[in-house]
């Protein structure tokens, strides 16, 4: 697998990263064809992530996905937010991007070992970073102060994810906005809850997505990925991405 991007041109343009959860019998097997359908649909990148299958799961599919051609960037994610073996396997399979449920902040279930992630970084450099602030199940701490974690997370990662409460919970347009103005023009990734109903109005905010539960069956993460309920969020995303070119 050949890297896709130079440098940050990964984040032009909207781009929508659909979650591979490893569900089902055959989560590898599953994983391939729901990546077949991304492509084949006009989705950006995917990410490949143990949600609900094993690490060997996670493996299996970088495996595969390095000795095929395709059009996607490829991401990883290794809950609960191992940035270790992320990077690691960035490097082994060349994936172009990790995803991490935080960079910043302090939170009820701990915080990043920022010394080492920084070690990390700065060893994988051509890896970039999708690294959330006060995302869904996290709990920070008393006297957190969002504007400040925010700015803080924008000196570790390419790009901030921003969620709501859970998975395909709908990210809340107030802090989605409130993210923006305080990041100004670093680059907002809208990680949770986005549909064909509000992709529109949240990616006119937002730099990009990404998504998962709304394209799967019966909006289940368990379930396949639904291939018109990708052509139908595209459709969405296709005419945000109009809208903000005319406004340059």
């Amino acid at each position: 697998m050949v890297s896709k991007i130079n440098n940050h041109s990964l984040l032009d343009n909207l781009p929508i990263f659909g979650m591979i959860h490893l569900a089902g019998d055959k989560p590898v097997i599953r994983a391939l064809e729901e990546l077949s359908i991304f492509e084949e649909e006009g989705i950006t990148g995917a990410i490949i992530e143990n949600y609900h299958g094993s690490i060997g799961d996670v493996i299996g599919t970088l495996q595969e996905t390095s000795q095929r051609k395709n059009n996607l960037v490829i991401g990883i994610n290794i809950l609960p937010n191992d940035f270790e073996q992320a990077f690691s396997l960035a490097q082994q399979y060349k994936a172009d991007f990790i995803q991490l449920d935080h960079v910043a902040g302090r939170y009820d279930q701990g915080e990043l070992n920022f010394p080492i992630y920084s070690s990390f970084k700065r060893r994988h450099k051509d890896t970039l970073v999708l690294g959330g602030v006060w995302p869904k199940y996290y709990h920070p701490i008393d006297g957190s102060n969002l504007d400040a974690d925010l700015r803080e997370g924008m000196t570790r990662a390419e790009a901030i994810v921003v969620t709501g409460a859970g998975t395909g919970k709908e990210t809340p347009l107030d802090k989605i906005r409130r993210f923006k103005e305080v990041m100004g023009g670093h680059s907002l990734i809208i990680g949770a809850g986005l549909t064909p109903e509000n992709a529109y109005r949240q990616l006119l905010i937002a730099d990009g997505a990404i998504v998962g539960t709304s394209l799967k069956l019966n909006n289940n993460p368990c379930e396949p990925v639904d291939r018109l309920k990708v052509r139908d969020f595209m459709s969405q995303v296709k005419e945000a991405r109009t809208y903000k070119i005319n406004l340059k």
